[in-house]
């Protein structure tokens, strides 16, 4: 990257805490957000549990007006646009609105939606459908909401790459303040939960406790237990700037994006390719784009979603990539605290990352009880650990073909 690119607001409603403060607490105390589901009647399924976010209420946080109408995920993505903003200082004018973006990654935040009013539409015929909800079923609908509560007219991006999307978004933001199209940009990503999409992962049977003879329902990423995801919902927006712009208006600079390494293996739709080529030249590339060694990255925010392909294939392309370095590496995955986001989840990483150098601490990986001996680095389990660090890696990836790592700098090191 030729222009230096930061992150200066950071804004989180995650299942397990509201608000940057609450969420870094509550991964540094390693307490989940992973409970029984409540939105929806779970009775019929052997699988009860999802990082869902209880009491959520957007009027707490954006006020009465306008709400009315709009869906779980544009609520979510709004509340955490608006702390994001808030915690950056940043206000949105006349002046500078067109040099201020928003991307958004999301893949299934439009189907609750779109299965309601096809429903509707169905029951009572089309011509007795409410035309107000229509908006919602359009997929980039969420990011357009944040555009219009907020006045920013530069730019308005959906990203819906699956597992990656967020990662995806993060990279599109960026090339946008390289090319001097922007001077800040609001980017992360949302998934809800929902009856549709848990439904939907259950019958493939990539929820833990879902298969033919179900396993224990948990998230237990590298442990030897491991039998699927457990879902979970949220948002994460970031506000990055170039440097100079940061620093000109006197902002809190968190962290510095040092690279982002993407691959796409093209492999086969929903199944992992067992080399992993894909995860390891995104982790090779970001190193390289970095300028740095193996040697220098103090920790790994690993994708590692419960399951037990993935997190076999991270570990190996891990240690490939980082060679003997890899034994020293702390690796874990907030995954065990807040389920598997998917399109948010390289946003919920990269949030959890700037935690992380803020606070001085490694999130633990929870549930780590057996070890998995074709597992076998430092996985920081069951309890969060003190450390200084300078740069982290963020890796992302999933089984149609997309990976992606992003490395984080402390700001002026």
């Amino acid at each position: 990257m030729n222009k230096r690119i930061v992150i200066t607001g950071v804004g989180v409603v995650a299942s397990n805490g509201i608000g940057k403060e609450a969420f870094w607490g509550a991964l540094e105390k390693g307490e989940t957000g992973i409970k029984e589901v409540s939105l929806f009647d779970t009775s019929k399924m052997t699988t009860k549990l999802a990082g869902e976010i209880k009491g959520f209420d957007a009027k707490v946080y954006l006020g009465e007006k306008g709400l009315r109408l709009l869906d779980r995920s544009t609520k979510l993505v709004n509340v955490a646009s608006k702390l994001a903003l808030d915690d950056a200082g940043f206000v949105v004018t006349e002046e500078n609105t067109d040099e201020v973006g928003v991307v958004l990654g999301t893949t299934l935040g439009s189907v609750w939606s779109i299965s309601e009013f096809d429903k509707q539409a169905l029951i009572e015929g089309p011509r007795y459908v409410n035309p107000a909800l229509f908006p919602n079923t359009v997929i980039n609908s969420p990011a357009s909401q944040v555009s219009i509560r907020f006045g920013i007219k530069g730019f308005n991006t959906t990203i819906a790459t699956g597992f990656t999307s967020s990662f995806d978004a993060l990279k599109y933001a960026c090339d946008f303040i390289q090319w001097d199209r922007a001077k800040a940009v609001l980017a992360g990503g949302v998934e809800e939960l929902c009856i549709q999409t848990y439904l939907g992962f259950y019958k493939l049977k990539f929820l833990a406790g879902s298969k033919d003879e179900p396993g224990v329902e948990l998230s237990c990423p590298f442990d030897k237990r491991r039998n699927g995801i457990v879902f979970g919902e949220g948002s994460v927006m970031v506000l990055i700037e170039d440097l100079e712009s940061a620093k000109a208006r006197g902002a809190r600079i968190y962290a510095e994006i040092r690279s982002i390494g993407y691959a796409f293996d093209p492999f086969r739709v929903n199944k992992y390719n067992r080399r992993g080529p894909g995860i390891r030249k995104a982790l090779a590339e970001a190193l390289a784009e970095a300028e740095l060694m193996p040697k220098d990255i103090n920790y790994i925010s690993a994708n590692a979603n419960s399951t037990k392909e993935a997190d076999l294939i991270e570990t190996e392309a891990i240690k490939d990539v980082f060679g003997d370095a890899s034994a020293k590496i702390p690796v874990s995955s907030i995954k065990s605290q807040v389920g598997e986001t998917f399109s948010a989840s390289g946003a919920m990483q990269m949030a959890a990352g700037v935690g992380s150098l803020e606070r001085k601490f490694i999130p633990a990986t929870l549930n780590y009880m057996e070890k998995d001996e074709n597992c076998n680095l430092d996985y920081v389990p069951n309890k969060s650990r003190k450390a200084e660090l300078k740069n982290i890696l963020l890796s992302c990836f999933g089984p149609s073909g997309v990976s992606n790592c992003v490395i984080l700098s402390k700001y002026g090191i």
